[in-house]
């Protein structure tokens, strides 16, 4: 009988993380919950349970204020001390508009979706790196691919975010832990329910996105796009000449 898988879910409020421990639960997985709304993770970790996960512990916690070195350890303790696979899900969108007239709201996305997540993978970095096994996964995003006038600030955290995430990998790799960025489309979560013309033929749903986002713990590439027709696109908008780009409304 193998032993079942120990998860860790950084933001496991967030839909695609939601969908994917519903994965894992199914699979008789024990499984860490840390996010910010205490009642909501007990009712996800509730859920997990009664799909199969042998246990599902929730945590609550401001990631994006907590320092890693503090909290990391405790999260583990669940687990045994040890982790099979890290998602770090939580990120905000923003508000561009009001960005560009308050950089204190600007620091806010800059600090969340870069500077703390950064702080997170870097823990858990070390702690794959002791283990020599296990895999970190981050949910980072396309508008990374290229800087456009719609979600620039978003986009490059993401963009800074992946590379890190890269460099993750690169490190890890001679010890046989990895570090996966995985860049998401169009998907269909609260954080996107403000924007028009939702459920076009680009969307996806959490639950589609899931499977992905489950066996980039397992192996593959350390760049993965979701869903995957994602990479040919981007790499076109990537290759238009910047005249033609800024003409665009993007």
């Amino acid at each position: 009988m193998t032993n079942p898988r120990r998860v860790l879910v950084l933001g496991a409020l967030s839909a695609m993380a939601v969908a994917t421990a519903r994965l894992y639960a199914a699979e008789g997985a024990r499984l860490v919950l840390a996010g910010r709304d205490a009642a909501a993770l007990e009712t996800l970790a509730a859920d997990l349970r009664a799909r199969g996960a042998l246990s599902a512990e929730a945590v609550t916690a401001d990631l994006a204020t907590t320092s890693p070195d503090a909290l990391l350890p405790a999260l583990l303790v669940p687990l045994g001390g040890a982790v099979d696979a890290v998602y770090l899900a939580y990120g905000v969108l923003g508000d561009l508009g009001l960005a560009e007239r308050d950089l204190t709201v600007a620091a806010q996305v800059i600090d969340t979706n870069y500077r703390s997540a950064a702080l997170w993978c870097l823990a858990v970095a070390a702690v794959l790196e002791r283990q020599r096994a296990g895999s970190l996964v981050v949910i980072g995003s396309v508008a990374g691919d290229r800087g456009r006038k719609s979600n620039y600030l978003y986009g490059s955290t993401k963009a800074g975010l992946g590379v890190l995430v890269q460099g993750l990998a690169h490190r890890l790799a001679k010890v046989g832990a990895r570090a996966v960025l995985v860049k998401p489309g169009f998907v269909d979560t609260p954080m996107t329910e403000h924007i028009k013309g939702r459920r076009g033929p680009l969307w996806a749903t959490p639950e589609q996105v899931a499977p992905t986002l489950r066996k980039a713990a397992d192996g593959g590439g350390t760049v993965v796009y979701a869903p995957w027709f994602w990479r040919p696109v981007m790499a076109l908008i990537r290759a238009v000449p910047s005249p033609i780009f800024h003409r665009t409304n993007l």
